[in-house]
This record gives C-alpha cells, sequence and structure tokens, in this order.
C-alpha cells in the first residue's frame, strides 16, 4: 500500500469519531445515519443552526469580531458559515486546527440544548472551501501514484465530513475508495475501479 503525505497541515480527526471503533465503510454510507439512527428532519437542523448560530455569535461578541452567520440545513447536516466583509477579520479562527476546535464546542452547545448529538458542519472565512481543494490535490497525487503503478494509495488519517469528500472525489474520477482503520487512525485508501 502506498501511503500519500500532505504536504499541508493535516486536520485532525474529530474528538467524537475518535472514541468509538469504525468498521470499514464505502464511501456509500461514509457521513450518513449509518449507525442505524434517523436522517434527523429538517426542522431540527434548522434548530441545530439556530443554535449553533447564536453560539458562534456570541463567541465572536466575546472576541470583538464582526462576521455575517450563513444557516443552511443539506446532506443532513446543518451548516453554519461564517463571513466578514473584511478578510483579515476572521483570519486567525480559520485556520483548520481553530474551526475544528470551534466545531467540536459548537456541536457540544448543541448537543447541550436539543440532548441529541450533532453532526453540524462550521466554516469560518471559506476554510472547508480552502480544504476541500487541499483534498482535491492530494486524492489527484493519490491518483498519479496509482497509474504509475502502485495498487492502491493510503491517505492520511482524517475527519469522516473529509472521508466523505475524498469518497466523492475520487468517485468522480473514475476510482474506488473504502475507509479503513479505527477512530483517530481512520484513512481512505483509494484503488482502481
Amino acid at each position: 500500500m502506498t501511503d500519500v503525505t500532505e504536504t499541508d497541515s493535516t486536520v485532525p480527526a474529530d474528538a467524537a469519531e475518535a472514541t468509538a471503533p469504525e468498521a470499514t465503510v464505502g464511501p456509500e454510507a461514509e457521513g450518513s445515519a449509518a449507525n442505524g439512527e434517523d436522517s434527523p428532519t429538517v426542522d431540527q437542523l434548522e434548530r441545530e443552526g439556530d443554535i449553533a448560530a447564536d453560539y458562534i455569535e456570541e463567541f465572536l461578541d466575546i472576541c470583538d469580531l464582526d462576521g455575517d452567520i450563513d444557516i443552511d440545513a443539506r446532506n443532513g447536516r446543518a451548516y453554519v458559515s461564517v463571513n466578514a466583509a473584511e478578510g483579515d477579520t476572521l483570519r486567525v479562527l480559520s485556520k483548520p486546527d481553530t474551526v475544528n476546535a470551534l466545531q467540536e464546542l459548537t456541536r457540544l452547545a448543541v448537543q447541550n440544548k436539543t440532548g441529541s448529538f450533532s453532526r453540524l458542519i462550521l466554516d469560518i472565512g471559506g476554510s472547508r472551501e480552502a480544504r476541500q481543494a487541499e483534498l482535491s490535490a492530494l486524492v489527484g497525487r493519490a491518483i498519479e501514484r496509482i497509474e504509475a503503478g502502485a495498487a492502491d494509495a493510503a491517505l492520511p488519517p482524517m475527519s469522516s465530513y473529509e472521508r466523505k469528500l475524498v469518497h466523492d472525489l475520487v468517485s468522480e474520477r473514475g476510482f474506488v475508495s473504502e475507509s479503513n482503520g479505527e477512530g483517530r487512525d481512520r484513512h481512505t485508501v483509494i484503488s482502481r475501479a
């Protein structure tokens, strides 16, 4: 198996995901309600988004930062985006480790209010779009290694959300992928279709 390492900083797997062992799951179940729970309704996702937006708004006030908050519900998740007219305003908060930490805190705040685990996604200053571009480049390098003769290529560990993005990118390029490992070591392996 060929390992593909990332030149940019790796985003650690979500702490909540690292606690429970997971079986090998294909891309169709990755990021879905694969554990048998029903998917949340749009109303539940909108409520999660509202709670998260209130939490983030308080956080921004404490930090004396300005930001516009947008809430969306899609693909069984609440998405909360924070953007600012001045790009530098959110620069410190848009670093991958910071976004992941704030996302976990926000998920806990939502869980505290709703009593249910939240899979919400937090984006600050376009950080998720930037990370998707990094993942696309990482998948491209892995596919180049496979086309050069490697049987498969393993990517570094990442969160379930990022693995889902990788599965989608791999599928678009005509290859297959699966998630292997458990907890913080959960990663994606790419191979020919």
